[in-house]
C-alpha cells in the first residue's frame, strides 16, 4: 500500500514538475524526457449544431430502418422454409416478406428523395460521415 501512495504521489508531481521546468532551475536528462503532451484535438467537434445533430438522427434512423426491414425479410424466408406447404404458414411468410420488401422500398425512397432535395438546392450532404483523428 505504501508503494502504491508513494507511486501516486509521484504520477501527481510530474505534470508540476514539467510545468515549472523541473523546479531547480537546471534542466537534467530525466526531467528533459518529461514532458506533458498536449491534449488529443478532435477537429469538427467545435462545430456540431443541431442541423448535425438532425442530419445524425436522419442518417441513423435510415440506417435502423432498413436493417429491421432486412431482418423481416430474412424472417419471412425461414417462415416460408419451415412452413411445410401448409397454406396458412405459407400465407403469413408471403405478408411478412411484402411487408419487408415494402419497409425497404419506403427506407430507400426517403433516401432517394433527401439526395434529391440536396442536390436540387445545393445542400451538404448528410450521408458524409467522417471521423475524427487524433492530432498529435
Amino acid at each position: 500500500m505504501k508503494k502504491l501512495k508513494e507511486l501516486a504521489s509521484f504520477l501527481m508531481a510530474v505534470p508540476v514538475l514539467a510545468a515549472n521546468g523541473g523546479g531547480s532551475g537546471e534542466g537534467t536528462a530525466t526531467e528533459e524526457k518529461i514532458k506533458l503532451l498536449p491534449p488529443p484535438e478532435f477537429p469538427g467537434l467545435d462545430e456540431i449544431t443541431v442541423p448535425a445533430i438532425i442530419s445524425a438522427a436522419v442518417k441513423f434512423i435510415l440506417i435502423v430502418a432498413a436493417l429491421v426491414s432486412f431482418i423481416f425479410l430474412v424472417i419471412g424466408g425461414i417462415k416460408w422454409i419451415t412452413s411445410g406447404g401448409d397454406k396458412e404458414g405459407t400465407a403469413k411468410a408471403q405478408s411478412t416478406i411484402t411487408a419487408a420488401l415494402i419497409g425497404l422500398v419506403i427506407v430507400f425512397a426517403a433516401w432517394a428523395i433527401i439526395n434529391l432535395l440536396q442536390t436540387f438546392f445545393g445542400m451538404p450532404s448528410i450521408f458524409q460521415f467522417s471521423i475524427p483523428a487524433i492530432v498529435k
